[in-house]
């Protein structure tokens, strides 16, 4: 019997190196794991800290916005000086500095406290995204990233499910653990990290092979007139956009944790209950982003197969989730039994049994399951595309100024989200004023589609025009 050219790629995804890159690849991808985990640990707490520090929750989504941006900024900044140098050492600054910014926030005795311990933590969570994001691009060789970045992507998630988790389960008893847990894990890591061997710039880039061939290194860095050089090429313009789009329409899913606890709290449940519970059907429905795996491989084949391949998958994903989306937000949980006085295995245990056994809460993961399977088309396949149409000494900074886009989309959203869910609660009780407002969010999904729409011949002649210009370079250098 045959392979399934799927489970071949995954077996080759490091044929062209050896032990040493896997496990660099594997330190890096676990990295971008808990920076998604320091990321994820506030939002399922809002309703605990607000009470904690006698604040609302606008103000707790203040600091989330607050957080996004710095780690835009951040991100910006550590990719150009990564591009322009030695990356390892800005990766392990980074992940020191989100680490101690995270016990802060866990040592944190007022909202003030809490805001500057989230700030010192977005410092260091910058220099993982974009560095790192080109680091994995020099591991990779341009025809299989998108099966590796929907492994890098599915971390990211994954991280962030599991800071959701550690703030639904153990949060829920101490709200300050969470921040030291992830911490700990975070400084393990950066040990780890001292043993990882940074990759060669440009060493997997096919029209290179004859210069590393030739004994010869891939010399050129960034120079700053090269920034104008960046925005002004049309396939950045276009996926920088697009970034900026989805944040802004999907910024506002910060806010479904709230959405899943409000939805508990109204059959009955107490507030603490209701957190653990909500967030636990919550990481339940994110099952659905480990579809970005095959997500990513079949954007490999459909790029190798027509030029705007990835693209045209894409924006099928991104249509399909819009409906299952939108209905996601306004299925109960009507009937959900969870035993009193249980403990978190149990709560788990609840869940995963209401999740078969109850109408509503089947539908509620089936719906959920499917939207984010659709959804998980999107950011591997981007990933790969900004990839493709820059140089190796560019991707860094490229990935810095896509993330500020994401941070100005993610905080308009989160900011008019919280706005959007206050008003709506004048007329409509929780969890119904959640749900019209996530809804309503959906359609700003529609501008991004539009973007890759519009890219789907710029990208082509970019990504050529990135070939030739390596391939050029390796004839005038050897």
């Amino acid at each position: 019997m045959k392979r399934s050219s799927f489970l071949r790629d995954q077996r080759r995804l490091f044929h062209h190196g050896n032990w040493r890159r896997f496990f660099a690849f594997l330190v890096f991808v676990i990295l971008a794991s808990l920076d998604n985990a320091a990321a994820g640990v506030l939002p399922p707490l809002y309703a605990i800290i607000a009470r904690a520090f006698a604040t609302d929750d606008a103000a707790l989504g203040l600091i989330t916005a607050v957080y996004v941006i710095i780690v835009a900024i951040a991100a910006t900044v550590w990719g150009y000086r990564g591009d322009q140098g030695q990356r390892k050492q800005i990766l392990l600054i980074g992940t020191l500095i989100w680490g101690i910014g995270m016990v802060g926030s866990g040592l944190a005795a007022s909202f003030w406290q809490l805001l500057l311990g989230q700030m010192v933590t977005a410092v260091g969570v910058g220099g993982i995204s974009s560095v790192g994001f080109s680091i994995i691009s020099d591991l990779i060789p341009i025809h299989r990233r998108g099966l590796a970045f929907s492994l890098w992507s599915l971390s990211q998630t994954s991280g962030g499910a599991v800071g959701a988790l550690l703030a639904s389960t153990v949060g829920a008893l101490n709200w300050r653990w969470p921040f030291f847990i992830i911490a700990a894990l975070g400084f393990l890591f950066a040990f780890l990290y001292l043993f990882t061997q940074e990759p060669v710039r440009g060493q997997v880039e096919p029209e290179l092979t004859s210069l590393f061939a030739a004994g010869k290194q891939y010399e050129p860095r960034i120079q700053r007139q090269h920034l104008r050089l960046l925005l002004q090429q049309r396939s950045n313009q276009l996926l920088l956009l697009q970034s900026f789009f989805m944040a802004l329409a999907y910024g506002s899913t910060i806010w479904i944790p709230r959405w899943a606890i409000a939805r508990v709290q109204a059959e009955g449940f107490d507030l603490e209950t209701a957190t653990i519970v909500g967030n636990l059907f919550v990481t339940l429905f994110g099952l659905g982003y480990l579809f970005s795996i095959p997500a990513g491989h079949l954007g490999d084949r459909w790029q190798q197969r027509r030029a705007d391949g990835r693209i045209r998958l894409t924006i099928i994903g991104l249509l399909g989730s819009i409906p299952f989306f939108t209905m996601l937000y306004f299925i109960p949980l009507q009937g959900i039994v969870i035993p009193a006085n249980a403990n978190i295995l149990e709560m788990a245990w609840a869940v995963l049994v209401n999740s078969v056994t109850n109408g509503w809460a089947a539908l509620t993961f089936i719906v959920a399951l499917i939207g984010l399977s659709f959804y998980a088309f999107d950011q591997p396949n981007w990933a790969a595309l900004i990839t493709a149409v820059n140089l190796p000494e560019h991707r860094g900074t490229v990935i810095g100024m896509s993330r500020l886009a994401r941070a100005m989309g993610n905080a308009l959203s989160v900011g008019l989200a919280g706005f959007l869910f206050t008003k709506l609660a004048e007329t409509a009780v929780p969890p119904l004023n959640y749900a019209i407002g996530l809804a309503l969010f959906q359609a700003l999904v529609l501008p991004a589609i539009g973007c890759y729409w519009l890219a789907r011949k710029a990208v082509p002649a970019d990504i050529a025009a990135v070939q030739n210009t390596l391939r050029q370079h390796a004839q005038t250098h050897l």
